[in-house]
């Protein structure tokens, strides 16, 4: 009796080993992993967080139907300002009339394009403010009775008193390409696309900042002198540090 129990007992053994054989417990090829180990071979890497997207290189200001993020400027005196013929007409005011972008701003490395038409009246009919880093300036077309051009302030000296000065003979009625550039350490302007730069300044060192008449359309804003204008097709692009 008790050897048939030891057959019985040794039969047992062998059937387990050889089930453990047979049915490994883990799948060919993958390592054996030990009691208590966490399985790295089954483990899946977490996902990448997705990047957020890049900046658009080139935007419009001006869809040409609303003001957006136009806003009147408050200069006390100003004429009417409204959105007619996808174009952004300032009226004549007693002294100035303007508008000053509220939206999203780039400082340094851009170029601002758009076409300015003087429809009535005989001095400045763009007077474009612009941030230079943490400054701001402002490049004036058509002032002092109607043909200068230049910025306003260089080293505190105003379009007509410092070296961007020039003249142009604008015409009424008759639009105007504009492209103004910032980028580290120098400001161009170019006028109807023209190859030769309206200005092109270098400002190392010089001190950056607008008239007082302007402080208003900072940081970013056009203005007339006594004169009714139109802008249209207002673009920002990006420039490549």
């Amino acid at each position: 009796m008790r050897t048939v129990l030891y057959a019985i007992l040794l039969l047992g053994v062998f059937v387990v080993g050889a089930c453990h054989e047979c049915c490994p417990t883990t799948a060919p090829g993958e390592p054996e992993v030990a009691a208590g180990e966490p399985n790295l071979a089954l483990s899946q890497p977490e996902a990448a967080p997705t990047p957020p997207p890049a900046p658009p290189t080139e935007m419009s200001l001006f869809d040409g139907k609303t003001l957006g993020h136009w806003t009147i400027t408050d200069f006390g005196g100003q004429g009417k300002v409204y959105v007619k013929d996808e174009s952004i007409i300032l009226e004549a005011g007693n002294d100035m009339t303007g508008v000053t972008w509220d939206g999203p701003l780039v400082r340094m490395n851009y170029e601002i394009t758009l076409e300015a038409m003087r429809v009535s009246g005989s001095d400045f009919f763009c007077g474009l403010t612009f941030p230079v880093d943490a400054n701001h300036c402002s490049l004036v077309l058509g002032g002092w009775g109607g043909t200068l051009c230049g910025l306003s302030n260089i080293d505190y000296y105003d379009a007509a008193n410092n070296e961007t000065t020039q003249f142009v003979s604008f015409e009424n009625g008759r639009w105007y390409h504009v492209r103004l550039r910032v980028t580290p350490g120098r400001i161009q302007a170019w006028l109807d696309k023209a190859d030769e730069a309206l200005v092109d300044m270098d400002i190392t060192g010089r001190k950056i900042d607008t008239r007082i008449e302007m402080d208003l359309c900072q940081p970013m804003g056009i203005a007339t002198w006594q004169t009714s204008g139109a802008i249209r097709n207002i673009t920002l692009r990006r420039l490549r540090e």
